[in-house]
Order: structure tokens, then sequence, then C-alpha cells
């Protein structure tokens, strides 16, 4: 037999082997089988997935935390660990629907600054509760872990969670505050909130205040510092109650803007002169979109379940599991 036959027989005889050692066994039992180009060393390499349809599932995580421990972090900073379980609860699954959501459409890790939501570590818990570590943190971690996993989808995409300490009793419609409507952001009764600590507040301001304020977020702002009062007019508010145009000055502003330029509590609020001051008497603290922190309080006070909670602020969304 000349060389060349020889060699041909030899590496049919391998393929051969191959197939009856590797391949026929996997083929038997339905095993889906993938030829994938190996860069180390440039030869082709045989690789068998699970199933037939397998698809790995993602991993969240937030700097070198996985999403449940960094959830925990969140849960101790943002509601007092005083709430009930319920609420504790309804606020760990908004909070991991916001930071799966951010995660999805970040093109980079993410570490706890780049979420959006404040975070505290153990140390500074630890910190903060003193004695009564243990059993706070017990509390926020059994919250967390009953939970686990879940989110908020609305169409079978993670809903935008936002959340607030206090409505006006009221929470307002998303495209009231940011331009765009969503679905699942519309105006829910949270009677709850009127009786939350801080329900309503009084800014005070003299006039000098006011136009240095707003000049400094918006410099092409003028106003005279007599009659300013009087320049104040609120044109019109939403249906929640919550300021949409306000004209001070020479210019006109949304409810959020004079909010965010003033540090007013929230934008629901009216005006009235007192002497030489002005004073902005608000009600609730926060945007006043999505989940009334005080407001689930109540609830779950009352009865509620973190699923009603979440239904109730959340329209026409699903709970479902990573």
């Amino acid at each position: 037999m000349k060389k060349a036959s020889i060699g041909r027989y030899i590496l049919l005889s391998q393929i051969y082997v191959l197939i009856t050692i590797v391949i026929v066994p996997y083929m038997l039992s339905g095993k889906k089988i993938a030829v994938i180009d190996n860069t180390v060393n440039d030869a082709k390499s045989i690789t068998v997935s699970a199933e037939e349809n397998e698809t790995p599932s993602k991993e969240y995580k937030v700097g070198d935390m996985d999403i449940e421990e960094y959830i925990k972090g969140v849960l101790a900073a943002e509601m007092p660990v005083s709430f009930p379980p319920e609420a504790l609860k309804a606020q760990a699954v908004a909070a991991r629907t916001y930071a799966v959501r951010t995660i999805d459409n970040a093109d980079f890790p993410l570490n706890t600054d780049d979420i959006g939501q404040a975070f505290i570590t153990k140390e500074t818990m630890l910190k903060n509760w003193g004695d009564n570590y243990d059993a706070y943190y017990k509390k926020i971690s059994d919250a967390v872990d009953s939970t686990k996993g879940e989110v908020m989808e609305y169409n079978g995409e993670p809903i935008l969670a936002v959340f607030h300490s206090t409505s006006a009793g009221e929470t307002e419609t998303a495209g009231n505050i940011w331009n765009y409507d969503l679905p699942y952001l519309v105006s829910a009764e949270s009677e709850g909130d009127t009786y939350a600590p801080g329900y309503e507040v009084s800014a005070v301001f003299t006039p000098s205040d006011i136009i240095a304020k707003i000049k400094e977020k918006y410099p092409e702002f003028s106003a005279e510092e007599n009659g300013l009062f009087k320049s104040i007019v609120i044109n019109s508010r939403s249906d929640a109650g919550y300021v949409t145009s306000v004209t001070v000055g020479n210019m006109s502003f949304t409810g959020k803007q004079l909010r965010e330029a003033l540090g007013l509590r929230s934008a629901n609020f009216t005006v009235e002169e007192d002497n030489e001051s002005i004073v902005f008497i608000t009600k609730g603290f926060g945007h006043g979109a999505g989940m009334s922190q005080y407001g689930a309080k109540y609830m779950a006070e009352n009865g509620s379940d973190y699923k009603q909670i979440l239904n109730h602020y959340y329209k026409d969304i699903t709970i479902a599991k990573l």
C-alpha cells in the first residue's frame, strides 16, 4: 500500500473512532453538538450543550456584588427598617426591578453609584443601627430573600419602577413629570400619605433668595424684588394637584423645574406672602410618580400584602422571576 493511501486510511480510522465514541452517543441522547473555533491552538474542538434549546441565564451583578446582596443595601438606605415587612418586600421588588432595567440598558458593568438608587454598606448599617444591627439586618434580608429574583414587567420587559417618599394624597402620572407617558405609571389614590410625617411643609424665602436660586439654574431669568410675589402665577395643575405650569418674573416653568431650582420637597405647592417673605407650602415629598413609600406603609398596616401594594401603584404589571 502506498504511503498516501496508508495516511488516508489512518485519518479515516481516527474519524470513525471519533464518530463512534463521541458523536453517536450524543446524537442518540438528543443533545446538541456545536463545533467551535479554539483560538488557543487553532484547531477544531467539539462541545456539547446540555439541552437542545438551552439559554444561559443572565447573571446580574452590581460591582462585585450579586444583585440580591445589592438590593439589601438599597432597601436599608431607601426605606426605614421600622416599616412593616410587606412594605419592605414591595420596596425590594421595586428596587430590584429598577436595577435590572438599568443594568439591561447599560453597555458596561455598573457600580452602586451608577444605578440611581441610594445604597449603604453593612459597615454603614452597623454604624447606623448599633446594637439593633442583627435584628434589623435580618428584617431587611428576610424581605429581600422572600422576594428573590422577583421583578415587575410590562409586556415582558422590566418596568421603570420609580418610587418616592410621600405623595400629596394621590400619585402623579409620569407624563406630567418627564414629558413622556408610561402606561403603568398613572395616578393612583394614596390616602395614607396624608398621615405621613412632613406631609405638609412650609419653605420661607426672601425675594432676593428666590431670584438668586432661579438665576443660578436659569441665567436668562430676571425679576424685580419688589412685586415678585405678584409675579408668581400658578397657571395649571395636574389632576393629582401637582403644578404643571407656573410663571415667575419673565419666565414660565414646570412645577418640577421650579421645585428643583428652589429645593422644594414637592411640585405640589401653593404660594403665600408673609410680610417681606414668600412662603411655598408643599404637600408630599418627592416627584410623586410610582410607589409612595409611606402609602405602602399605610397599605401594609391595613392588611395589604406586597403584591397588592405593587399592583396598586404600578398598573397592569406582572410580577415575574428573573
